[in-house]
């Protein structure tokens, strides 16, 4: 797939136009393919449409591949943000919680405190004791 059909891709992740990424998927779009800054559609999706996290996982979009600058993964983004939804469709999705980012935390440990009591009783927990 070329580097332009990626940033396309990426791009409407990016807005959240789920539209635009949905034809593009259709079309043959690699949902894995990075853009021009090394990314891939669901690492700069907009985070807080749980529909497109949803959209690009049902095309293959791999939610365990590390951001080349910071080492932090999808479901980092959503739990440091407070996706609580969008960060479960990635752990339905495949999305591990026991991946660290480059500072030793994982998505868990990154959940504002005033959303933990949130989580679902059955949701993964971070490894840390």
């Amino acid at each position: 797939m070329s580097r332009e059909r990626a940033d396309e891709l990426t791009g409407a992740a990016a807005r959240g136009d789920l539209l635009l990424v949905q034809s593009l998927l259709e079309r043959g779009s690699d949902p894995n393919a990075t853009n021009s800054f090394h990314r891939t559609a669901i690492q700069v999706m907009k985070l807080g449409n749980s529909k497109l996290a949803e959209l690009l996982l049902r095309y293959g979009a791999d939610p365990n591949v590390p951001d080349p600058s910071t080492g932090t993964y999808p479901a980092h983004d959503a739990a440091r943000e407070g996706f609580l939804n969008t960060l479960q469709v990635l752990v339905m999705g495949g999305a591990r919680l026991d991946h660290c980012d480059k500072w030793g935390q994982t998505p868990i440990d990154l959940v504002p405190q005033h959303l933990l009591a949130a989580l679902p009783e059955n949701f993964p927990q971070s490894r840390r004791p």
